[in-house]
């Protein structure tokens, strides 16, 4: 599922936040038609194909499905609902997003007493920890989670005279300086670009690997003394001070188009925005592949399914997610979308190891992604974990650009976070 962390919206939250935004409407007493319900997504991520695939399955149900805007906008929204406005049935939530909501539980069903403690097992015990509160109410469940992979331009290593078989490429890189030292040959060879950029390529990847990201283990915020958050910011630096990058922002209108025109040879890509790649360049298929994460292991997103308190249809909206995140649903999404799913017991399943891609060069990316997702070690995200990021990453993109000189970027991006944090 698409992350945007930086991304402007497709929509506004306008029409949710002008329409029935009064305490006590309709939405605090139930509904005649449990068979209706309304249903909250961000953009980015085509959930009406999965909607598409319940309703055919049920037809006689009808969701409405709004696609309110990128993940920070959608959990905007969300927040001003819970407030006294009206609240959808069903919300997706991003897994950065999810700690603020899980700080007032009583905002939403506890879905254990809807059958869900009978299913947490079901999912990666790290995924499932962050929606359950310390007395046992389970506030969301996992739709997918985020593995890590590296995807390339064969062609255009081939081109700078790079290895171009998955298996030798990934050899090339175990570590991220082993990385960058790639980069620095196939601009030397080619005189262009080789990743597309360093807040999310390099940064976001790299600080997502260590034991400990924003939050220390007694769950008090340590970014700006945590020497693994430093070390994967100089990196990003590191990496910008070498040229070796295109300079585009993920998720803009350079980035989608220069995809197609070989502006950057490299992605960080997780395993829901090999969607977009398809969506964007639709020009390479075949030209692409699939290789290991440097580092080895990786996570980047993931989102929950929740049920406001005042929802009209709860049970509905159960329904939905009960079937649609099971194990099989997981699978079946999987291998007809590409978010990979959070229940393990599908990750030995034939179907899912035996798919490959062949826009991607036939890349077998159940087994590159699930393997990327085995070897991540669980940290603990609080509730201000995506306002720390998203600064953090705004300010290296700032560096990119050249609004922000590298030496002032760590001073810099500190005092942005503790001005947002205030704000």
């Amino acid at each position: 599922m698409k992350r945007a962390i930086t991304a402007a919206a497709v929509f506004t939250t306008a029409v949710l936040l002008t329409s029935g935004c009064t305490p006590g409407s309709s939405s605090d007493t139930g509904s005649s038609d449990s068979k209706t319900f309304e249903f909250w997504s961000f953009t980015g991520i085509d959930q009406k194909a999965d909607v598409d695939v319940y309703k055919k399955a049920h037809p006689d149900v009808e969701i409405k499905l709004t696609e309110v805007g990128s993940t920070s906008e959608t959990a905007q929204a969300l927040t001003t609902a819970l407030a006294g406005g009206k609240v959808p049935d069903l919300v997706l939530i991003q897994g950065d997003d999810l700690p603020k909501f899980m700080q007032s539980p009583e905002n939403f069903v506890d879905l254990a007493t809807l059958g869900a403690d009978q299913k947490k097992a079901d999912y990666l015990d790290w995924v499932m920890k962050q929606s359950v509160t310390e007395d046992g109410k389970i506030i969301g469940l996992p739709t997918d989670v985020g593995g890590m992979a590296m995807v390339y331009r064969t062609d255009l290593f081939k081109a700078a005279g790079l290895p171009t078989d998955r298996e030798q490429v990934s050899k090339l890189w175990p570590t991220w300086d082993a990385f960058l030292e790639v980069g620095k040959k196939y601009v030397q060879a080619t005189g262009k670009p080789f990743l597309d950029n360093t807040p999310t390529s390099v940064f976001f990847q790299a600080v997502n690997q260590g034991s400990e990201r924003y939050y220390d283990a007694d769950r008090k915020r340590s970014y700006d003394k945590n020497p693994q958050v430093k070390a994967a910011f100089d990196l990003a630096l590191k990496v910008h001070a070498a040229g070796v990058t295109a300079r585009q922002t993920s998720w803009s209108t350079g980035w989608t188009a220069g995809m197609g025109k070989g502006d950057f040879a490299a992605v960080s890509a997780p395993s829901w925005m090999l969607h977009a790649i398809r969506t964007n360049a639709p020009g390479t298929a075949g030209k692409w592949d699939v290789a290991t994460i440097p580092g080895g292991s990786g996570n980047w997103g993931g989102s929950y399914l929740a049920i406001p308190k005042r929802a009209k249809n709860p049970k509905a909206a159960w329904d939905y997610i009960a079937e649609m995140q099971s194990p099989a649903g997981q699978l079946a999404h999987f291998l007809m979308q590409g978010s990979l799913p959070t229940t393990p017991s599908v990750y030995s399943d034939p179907q899912l190891l035996a798919k490959t891609d062949p826009f991607f060069s036939d890349a077998p990316i159940g087994k590159i992604y699930t393997d990327s997702v085995l070897g991540i070690k669980p940290f603990y995200i609080g509730p201000d974990d995506a306002t720390i990021g998203i600064e953090l990453l705004n300010t290296l993109t700032s560096v990119e650009q050249g609004k922000v000189a590298p030496d002032k970027a760590w001073n810099t991006a500190l005092t942005n976070v503790k001005n947002a944090l205030r704000g």
